[in-house]
Parts: C-alpha cells; sequence; structure tokens
C-alpha cells in the first residue's frame, strides 16, 4: 500500500515547496549503502542521507549500541543526574580535540550546537563585564535554520522572511579567485574594533552553499588574527567532521585552534538525533559564580539522551578501527582520479575536492545558484539510475558512506559523465 495519499495529507517536507513538487521517494528499508524503496528498488546512498551516513546503514556494531543500552538505560534527566555513556563520550571526544577543548555541552542537532556555541561566547563576554556583542560570519555560510544560526548564515536566501528578526552579523567575503589578502583586511577591519564577541565559520568547507572549499592556511591566519584582537572562534563542524576532510576534523589540519566547537550528523554515524558543544576550559571558568545567573541555564529534554550517547561512543569505536581510515583513503583516491576525468567535459567548471567530498559545478551561465532548474534534471535522472543524488543547485557532489565500494563509487562517477554528455547534447 502506498504511503504517498498519507504523506500527501499530513506530511510538510523539509525545503520542499509542495505545490510544484513530485512526490516523494517511498524508503522502506535501508542496508549498507542501500536504500530500498517500496518496490525494491535500491539507490546507492550518494549523499549519506543528508551527510550523516558515515558507516552504512545498519551496521551491526551500532545496532548492538542501541540495543545494549536500550535495554540499560533508555533516558535520564540530565540536570543534576549523569550516566556512563555520557561520561564515556564527552572523555572520548575531548581526547580527540585540541587540548583547550575541555567541556562538553550535550544537545540534539546542528542548529543547536551553534546557538549554544553563541549562546557561550555571549554569555562570556557578559560574566566578565566585557561589552563585545558583534558578530563576524563569511558569505556563503550556513549554520541551521534556528533564530541564531539563520542571523550568522547566508542573508537573503532561505531567510529573507525572518530577517527582520535577526540580530546584525558582519561578514567577509568567501575566499575565491586569490582575494586571501583582502578578506585578512576586511576581518582585520571588524576584529581591530575589540567588540567582536565571536567568529564563526564552516572549516575548509562551506556545506549547503555548494561544498565551496579553501585553505586551512586562510583558516589559521582568520583564526589568529580573532584571537589576536580577543575574540573568540567557533569552528562549525556539523558537516565537516567524523573524516569528511580526510581528518577525523577539518581543525585537524589547522595549527590554530578555536575556542568552541559544534559537532552533530557523522557523530552518531546518522542514526540518533545528537549534538555537541565542545568549549575551552576558560570559557568553562567564566560560567562558575555564587551567582546562579552566571550558570548556563539552557538545555533540551532529550540532552545527553542515553541511547543517542551509546551510539556516538560505538561510532567512535569505529573510527579508531584502521578499515575505517582505509575507506576514506580509497574515497580520496576515487574522488581524485573522477576530478582528473571531469577535464575532459566542457560544461563543468570550479571542479574541487576535500577528503571524501568531490564537487563541481555544471557551467549554466547562471553562476553557483541553489535554484538552478538543473538540479531538478539531475536528480531525477540519478534516480532512474538507482543513485540517490540531491545536487545543490547547479552543484554536483558526492559525499558517500565511507563503506562504499568502488563498484558503487564507479556507477556514481559513469552515471553523472552520462548526465554531463546528455546536458552537453
Amino acid at each position: 500500500m502506498s504511503l504517498i495519499p498519507d504523506d500527501k495529507a499530513y506530511v510538510w517536507h523539509p525545503f520542499t515547496q509542495h505545490h510544484t513538487a513530485e512526490a516523494p521517494l517511498e524508503i522502506v528499508r535501508a542496508e549498507g549503502v542501500y536504500l530500498f524503496d517500496s518496490d525494491n528498488k535500491s539507490y546507492i546512498d550518494a549523499n549519506s542521507s543528508w551527510w550523516v551516513n558515515v558507516h552504512g546503514h545498519g551496521h551491526p556494531h551500532i545496532a548492538k549500541a542501541i540495543n545494549d543500552q536500550f535495554k540499560t538505560l533508555d533516558h535520564v534527566v540530565f540536570a543534576g543526574v549523569t550516566h556512563p555513556k555520557a561520561v564515556e563520550l564527552a572523555t572520548r571526544i575531548t581526547s580527540k580535540l585540541p587540548k583547550l577543548l575541555s567541556k562538553v555541552f550535550f544537545s540534539d542537532n546542528g542548529s543547536t550546537a551553534i546557538e549554544i556555541a553563541l549562546k557561550m561566547a555571549f554569555q562570556y563576554f557578559h560574566n566578565k563585564g566585557e561589552e563585545r556583542r558583534k558578530v563576524v560570519a563569511m558569505h556563503g555560510s550556513y549554520h541551521g535554520d534556528t533564530f541564531g544560526a539563520m542571523s550568522i548564515g547566508q542573508r537573503g536566501y532561505f531567510n529573507k522572511p525572518f530577517e527582520p528578526f535577526f540580530f546584525d552579523a558582519d561578514y567577509i567575503d568567501f575566499p575565491d579567485c586569490n582575494n586571501d589578502q583582502l578578506i585578512l583586511e576586511q576581518a582585520r577591519s571588524y576584529f581591530e574594533s575589540e567588540k567582536v564577541a565571536v567568529f564563526v565559520i564552516e572549516p575548509l568547507v562551506q556545506g549547503a552553499s555548494g561544498m565551496r572549499m579553501y585553505s586551512a592556511n586562510l583558516l589559521d591566519q582568520l583564526t589568529k588574527l580573532a584571537h589576536d584582537f580577543g575574540t573568540l572562534v567557533i569552528f562549525d563542524e556539523v558537516m565537516t567532521g567524523f573524516g569528511r576532510t580526510g581528518k577525523l576534523f577539518a581543525s585537524d589540519f589547522c595549527t590554530e585552534k578555536p575556542d568552541l566547537v559544534a559537532l552533530s550528523k557523522g557523530l552518531t554515524a546518522g542514526v540518533m538525533a545528537l549534538g555537541l558543544t565542545i568549549a575551552s576550559e576558560e570559557i568553562y571558568q567564566t560560567f562558575l559564580s555564587d551567582d546562579a545567573s552566571k550558570a548556563l541555564l539552557h538545555g533540551h529534554s532529550f540532552t545527553a539522551n542515553p541511547i543517542a550517547c551509546a551510539v556516538a561512543c560505538a561510532n567512535l569505536d569505529l573510527f579508531e578501527e584502521k578499515s575505517t581510515w582505509d575507506n576514506i583513503q580509497n574515497i580520496e583516491t576515487w574522488g581524485e582520479k573522477f576530478i582528473n576525468d571531469l577535464a575532459t567535459y566542457s560544461n563543468v567548471c570550479n571542479t574541487r575536492r576535500c577528503g571524501t567530498i568531490t564537487a563541481f559545478e555544471i557551467n549554466t551561465g547562471e553562476g553557483n545558484t541553489y535554484f538552478s532548474d538543473i538540479k531538478k534534471q539531475a536528480y531525477e535522472f540519478f534516480l532512474e539510475r538507482g543513485i540517490l543524488l540531491r545536487p545543490l543547485g547547479n552543484v554536483i557532489f558526492i559525499n558517500p558512506p565511507f563503506t562504499i565500494a568502488e563498484e558503487d563509487y564507479s556507477k556514481i562517477t559513469n552515471s553523472i559523465f552520462e548526465f554531463l554528455a546528455s546536458f552537453d547534447d
């Protein structure tokens, strides 16, 4: 029996114009890198189900962690209470991050992890009695869909109806066309006022704006510049964390380290809702006081849910296995070959790769735009060939589970070549 009638009657999907959208794909089960629809047709999950599913679907180690934890402790309030998996996760995640990041705050998703980081930064200066209220971000950024996260994201894109409600932010340009020096001058002009509380950035890769990539060297310079003028730095590693850039975290490529990091997506291998905001000891210390109002008065019903924490710990187990990093290296090798092969296509521009993320733009004359008609054409083309791949406008990218086999990766790339050839005609 089809899900579509009830879906149409009762469900409101994200990022969807329901007046013009086609009926959604009915996915009823998943295994490894494959999704299966109601007719049992398989699809390669080429974008890891919104960039979250790092070890494939239904991984037995993850499944065991869920089952074992459910039978032990399913949920408990986290205010005034702790539990083993929360402590284990906090201990293990901080051991893998820069040493100065030592305090873990739990939430439910990437947007809230960013909201909490912003609140920590603002309250840090409030508790110190310093008047710093400005935020600097980067053009093209996406940090989530809650109001604080939208306020520091790209304006006039998805969020025009809400802009009257945002707080102000200043923006530096995206690194492009050898403009690094100009960007550093822009950043300095903001930071030297000593009124900027926080600089927030997606490290190395901007996800939603089209998998745009820039150098660790520039990120180091921007981070140091912010610190030189007393500004806190947030790395939004919601998308870039957990192997996507070729290392566990994008910050591993950097010499200069952030004061706050936001994590989600790959944190639980794409299985449970969980977010983490990790702060420096210096930030944490400013919240300690006999005055209760100086505490971080923030929380969620499912903060540090034990099952989600158990899954995150099991996910870390898998990242401690050599086979995971061998798989990542394989994807990097295949991606590099794919980039080289794209050079023969006249309708392709701006090819790029960072870790397991490989992307390029189809030259339509529109520039890099999320609303390109190519998006719908490409999506339907790949679905017909058993590949679930969601372009970002005219940007085609591959960001697969790390367990993908070369045969399936080649099926994706060959289908892309086929699409490019048909589009060129």
